[in-house]
């Protein structure tokens, strides 16, 4: 088949070679002219030297080019430009193709999940056509070939399948869940958590704690979801625990590294030039405090790490806040 693939990040170069391996002719598009064609010249990302691109893969700057005659449109750019993205895809979409989000995060001021921004970019009328590709996946091992299991879902199951056996691999495990709405709002919130992690070990407390605060952060997770219709069961599994535990356990998590640099000192803005990448979690953050007020749900964990972020709050005095925060029975 014919894909178009939209992002050139690590995780967009990494699934995108996946999908030539597998025998599909890709197009992967990055706004990026520049980037564009040191990908397409040199074959090699350079966020990952130890990946070589597959024969079938090739590199644009031309959009059009991308989405042309294209029988699947995936995505991997960030959450914070998925919406004027897919305002440049209308142009050029062609009604009934297959969309898969592979993004991960809560646009801000609107509340929209990933592929809810989607649908109200491209209409109501494409909601049969969106799909999401989730779970814990560092684009460093898939690159790899590690054994690595994500989570395929959509609002139609027939697509849901479908996106299944178009990324399954022998190392690259695809488990089919229904819950649209619980499989990307886990995959959004880990993230704040993963930032909170980083904090933590970079304060030079241990296991226990970031046990705690992984616990804790997913007991908020779960609160937060009833907003948007999330099964609880879904966040149990690899699109919500899973993930969160790769997030928050790895240095290979561009979110926790973000974390462990404002522990030691950095603002916002050196730590994120540091890392070099998106770091997701910084703009779901805002999303999810605005959730959060907005229906009035406790969130001391997202509380703590949006006021480090964005009010200079001394990461110590956060960790100090929450543990004396009055203790309340322990409810799952």
């Amino acid at each position: 088949m014919k894909i178009g693939y939209l992002g050139a990040g690590t995780w967009g170069f990494s699934l995108a070679n996946l999908l030539a391996e597998k025998g599909h002719h890709v197009t992967l598009w990055t706004a990026n002219e520049h980037e564009a064609h040191l990908l397409e010249t040199t074959r090699i990302h350079k966020k990952l030297p130890q990946g070589t691109a597959h024969k079938n893969l090739h590199v644009t700057s031309d959009l059009k080019k991308c989405l042309q005659d294209a029988d699947y449109i995936i995505e991997s750019v960030t959450s914070a430009g998925i919406r004027p993205v897919f305002e440049k895809v209308k142009l050029h979409y062609k009604k009934g193709t297959p969309i898969v989000v592979t993004s991960k995060g809560i646009e801000q001021n609107t509340e929209l999940l990933l592929p809810e921004v989607v649908l109200d970019v491209l209409g109501q009328e494409t909601k049969p056509y969106i799909a999401l590709l989730s779970g814990p996946s560092h684009a460093e091992e898939v690159i790899l070939k590690i054994p690595t299991s994500v989570v395929s879902s959509s609002y139609d199951p027939d697509l849901m399948y479908k996106v299944l056996e178009l990324f399954v691999t022998s190392y690259f495990r695809v488990y089919p869940n229904a819950d649209m709405q619980g499989v990307a709002f886990g995959g959004a919130m880990k993230n704040i958590i993963a930032i909170a992690s980083g904090i933590s070990d970079g304060l030079g407390f241990g296991d226990n704690t970031k046990a705690a605060l992984m616990t804790r952060g997913l007991h908020e997770i779960k609160k937060l979801a009833v907003t948007k219709g999330c099964q609880s069961e879904t966040l149990n599994g690899l699109a919500g625990l899973g993930d969160l535990c790769v997030t928050c356990l790895s240095t290979l998590s561009r979110n926790y590294r973000f974390g462990a640099l404002i522990a030691s000192g950095e603002t916002s803005q050196s730590a994120k030039e540091k890392i070099g990448m998106a770091v997701e979690g910084m703009y779901t953050c805002v999303s999810a405090y605005q959730l959060a007020h907005h229906h009035k749900i406790p969130a001391p964990i997202t509380e703590a790490v949006y006021q480090i972020l964005y009010h200079d709050l001394n990461p110590q005095e956060a960790v100090k806040a929450l543990l004396t925060r009055s203790i309340k029975e322990e409810t799952l």
